[in-house]
């Protein structure tokens, strides 16, 4: 696992350092020096990682660099939302959104490439399958996916969905989202023996894509 060429980590899992995006990209450099997703989940976050990077004169030390926009807390709209993207520097490759928080999905368009669009978990009541995927693709056709596959195990553990998706959108994967994940409590945790076994068909089929990391692995400073 660790020996992939584009290993990454995300700040949102380094909870104990958040906002502070100087100390977040060194531990996420530390952890994994090749790629990155800058985390701004929660909306007030995305404001303050813009004023960084737009400070920050030098390109980040990573290959790959990506940011997940705002799921929850939303304070302004798609169309807004799409000023603030156009911000970032050319370094970041995607910007991974959640579809099930999209109200306008159309005023999307502009940013093109840059959006990726990640699969859902059971909490959600969209954005889980292949058709309910395939509606947000129709209206973005130029976004990318991001496969998240502890999501799916809280959907069928038996990870016949992950393939399913790869069939039908493998074309447009982008980046990976791999960790654990507690059901009950939907928390991402550090994986286990038993998922590292149930994963590693579905992630012989996303060799040539960044893994970014959503908790910690064994041995990796929690």
């Amino acid at each position: 696992m660790a020996e992939h060429h584009l290993l990454g980590a995300s700040t949102g899992y380094m909870a104990d350092q958040r906002g502070d995006w100087q100390d977040l990209i060194e531990r996420a450099s530390e952890a994994t020096p090749r790629a990155v997703e800058l985390s701004a989940l929660s909306g007030p976050e995305l404001e303050p990682l813009l004023e960084y990077l737009e400070e920050f004169a030098e390109p980040l030390p990573f290959i790959y660099v990506s940011v997940h926009g705002p799921a929850k807390q939303l304070i302004v709209s798609e169309s807004k939302l799409v000023e603030e993207l156009n911000r970032l520097p050319t370094q970041v490759q995607s910007v991974v959104l959640h579809p099930d928080v999209l109200t306008d999905i159309d005023a999307l368009r502009p940013l093109g490439p840059l959006v990726v669009l990640e699969n859902m978990d059971h909490r959600s009541t969209t954005a889980r399958t292949v058709s309910e995927m395939l509606a947000f693709f129709d209206a973005l056709p130029e976004a990318g996916f991001c496969l998240d596959v502890a999501h799916i195990t809280a959907i069928d553990p038996e990870m016949g969905l992950a393939h399913e998706l790869l069939d039908a959108f493998g074309g447009r994967l982008r980046e990976v989202h791999i960790s654990s994940f507690e059901r009950d409590v939907a928390r991402h945790v550090p994986l286990t023996d038993q998922d590292i076994e149930r994963f590693a068909p579905v992630l012989k089929r996303c060799s040539g894509v960044p893994w970014i990391l959503e908790a910690p692995l064994p041995g990796l400073d929690a």
